[in-house]
């Protein structure tokens, strides 16, 4: 496994990170696809194994269960300094004021609750998930600086939003001498590279390091076209996730790996590593060879030529986060 620097901080990563969503109580009926906890814990082990020490989480994902499945799993696999925590807050929780969104109250409330959950007494990574147009910035970027002060986050991240959107948080915190945001979360693959048209490039400007999620597009880049899995299926955002120009783009990198020797996972998430601005792409993994093709694809180096094959058939299309 190679690390690097998150953007331009001090922190490092591993060139591969874990996404947790998929691991947390299957009935919570969030997400009826997730491992339980006795069937996700290879994987923490095997991502340990392999070197992938920076996990990625959430508060909302399935009720809270994955952030304490991500908790204990530190403590039975490695150790807490030797792992790079990133979880996020703005999904809903409860009713209550603090339940959910970007004010003080959410932010105060859901780190403590974040802390509790994940067993550790900071967060390395703490991410804004989504932009919250209810809540005026500074008030965000306030209460997100007051908990770095605190010492209960080391660095701060935000997810897929509008470059305008961010660049207003980060104008906020220049301006008051606040915490600013050193990660970028945002969807990027082949199939979906919309954020190359602002965010990217301003990211890069800024400083700022790309964790792209979904970075083999919700699997329809590791399999050829009109191959199904049991979470395609049943996952109603991954099926939202098809568009009509997918097919030349998954034809591609079908004809790329073939031509390599390698998985079409590996030709997909090497593109993605392939871009400076990218610091981490989160992988998630849910059978024993996804974390294994991942690790393969950071050695795995395209020519140019491989790179106009890949990007050639893209389409632009409009903005889409999920």
């Amino acid at each position: 496994m190679e690390y690097t620097r998150l953007g331009r901080s001090g922190l490092t990563v591993s060139r591969i990170g874990l996404g947790c969503m998929s691991y947390g109580d299957p009935n919570t009926g969030l997400h009826n696809w997730t491992l339980d906890e006795e069937a996700s814990a290879s994987f923490f082990r095997q991502a340990v194994e392999l070197g992938v020490t920076f996990w990625d989480t959430a508060n909302a994902y399935q009720g809270g269960s994955s952030e304490e499945y991500v908790g204990r799993a530190v403590k039975r696999y490695s150790r807490r300094e030797e792992i790079v925590l990133a979880t996020k807050v703005n999904g809903k929780m409860h009713a209550g004021p603090g339940g959910s969104g970007l004010s003080r109250a959410g932010i105060l409330e859901q780190v403590d609750a974040s802390l509790g959950r994940l067993g550790t007494d900071y967060i390395d990574l703490y991410q804004i998930h989504r932009f919250d147009e209810e809540v005026p910035v500074e008030e965000t970027m306030e209460a997100l600086h007051d908990i770095v002060r605190a010492g209960k986050v080391r660095y701060l991240g935000a997810s897929s939003m509008y470059a305008w959107q961010f660049a207003k948080l980060q104008t906020a915190a220049a301006v008051h001498r606040w915490t600013s945001f050193v990660s970028m979360q945002d969807q990027y693959n082949l199939i979906k590279r919309e954020e190359e048209r602002e965010m990217l490039p301003m990211c890069a400007d800024m400083g700022v390091g790309a964790v792209p999620y979904s970075p083999q597009g919700k699997g329809r880049l590791t399999r050829p076209r009109g191959a199904a899995t049991e979470r395609s299926e049943a996952d109603t955002v991954a099926k939202a996730f098809d568009t009509d120009f997918d097919g030349p783009i998954i034809d591609a990198v079908e004809r790329v790996a073939a031509d390599r020797g390698v998985s079409m996972a590996q030709v997909a998430l090497a593109w993605v590593l392939s871009k400076s601005v990218v610091s981490s792409p989160i992988v998630g993994a849910t059978k024993p060879h996804h974390l294994a093709e991942a690790a393969a694809a950071v050695d795995l180096r395209l020519t140019d030529e491989e790179i106009r094959v890949l990007e050639e058939p893209y389409v632009a299309q409009a903005a889409f986060w999920y």
